[in-house]
């Protein structure tokens, strides 16, 4: 976009039920921006067929040996890079799996660097390594951020599946994308500041997004994290612990078989599950690899259970 072109989406307009929100105290304001929140989660369940057909498109692509890249500017490539980090620790997702392109690099993080969202060739430059698998999913609020455009249309050039998050229902860039999902959340309680309902509608896409994603690629159990990575003492407690409500058995009991497995959740659960030895869980669970296409246990550990209950 150039300097002169009129913004004249919903995320660029007053919002008429602000306009004297200066003239309140702090209990008013509070008030105000809390009842504009009230439409985001409305907005994003509004798209969510849309995000279940983003997920598909991740779930093949990951399964695939693909990448899921994230790219984006300013507060919308911080929340790609917030996506992408989180999914080490919560769900053992290796860095070279799920990767954040934000516009101006890491530096972009604590500080904007100027000019960097406004070129395209920087947005087409980040993908340059895609793989044949690889989905690459722009993330722009006001839904033509040349950067990702730049990213999304390298994208198609490579014959790569493309998804757009924006909070602009009139996203350009929407013709770029295999999946558009663009929750309307309207004009902002302070004007253009799109860091507030348009960014927590994002977050909210991204969240249920790459956890749906994780769920489908066998990352839980019922509703359990099996991948921890335990890398400090409340990940350690937290492995622990999800052992005991997944089997039941005491909190001794149940570190006994995470030192046993070494660590490895997934042995430790077959083996609580099952009654079986650690051992003879890690073996029958290699016969059950995490597979989305398996229906009802797409993490295998059910299935390896039953094996062992039929010996």
């Amino acid at each position: 976009m150039t300097d002169a072109e009129p913004l004249t989406w919903t995320t660029e307009q007053r919002n008429p039920d602000t306009t004297a929100i200066d003239t309140l105290d702090s209990a008013g304001v509070v008030a105000l921006i809390v009842a504009a929140d009230a439409v985001v989660q409305p907005a994003v369940a509004a798209v969510a067929d849309q995000i279940a057909a983003a997920v598909d498109l991740a779930v093949a692509s990951l399964s695939a040996g693909g990448r899921l890249h994230y790219v984006g500017a300013g507060t919308s490539g911080r929340l790609g890079v917030l996506d992408a980090v989180e999914l080490f620790p919560t769900y053992g997702v290796d860095d070279d799996q799920v990767v954040a392109h934000l516009a101006g690099g890491e530096a972009a993080m604590l500080r904007a660097v100027e000019g960097a969202e406004d070129d395209p060739a920087l947005g087409a430059e980040a993908i340059a390594d895609a793989g044949p698998h690889d989905l690459v999913v722009g993330i722009a609020a006001s839904g033509r951020t040349p950067f990702v455009r730049g990213a999304l249309q390298r994208a198609r050039e490579l014959g790569l599946p493309t998804v757009l998050v924006s909070s602009n229902p009139a996203a350009t860039l929407s013709d770029l994308a295999d999946v558009a999902i663009l929750p309307d959340t309207g004009p902002e309680v302070v004007t253009g500041s799109t860091r507030m309902k348009a960014a927590t509608a994002q977050k909210l896409v991204l969240n249920t997004f790459s956890t749906a994603t994780m769920v489908r690629l066998g990352k839980t159990l019922s509703n359990l994290m099996v991948n921890v990575v335990a890398t400090n003492a409340k990940l350690r407690r937290r492995t622990v612990n999800l052992l005991v409500q997944a089997s039941g058995l005491d909190e001794a009991r149940c570190a006994e078989l995470l030192a046993e497995a070494e660590g490895d959740l997934r042995i430790a659960l077959v083996a609580a599950l099952s009654g079986a030895a650690v051992a003879e869980g890690a073996e029958v669970l290699t016969m059950f690899p995490p597979d989305p296409g398996r229906a009802g246990d797409p993490g295998g550990i059910r299935s390896a259970v039953d094996s062992l209950a039929g010996r």
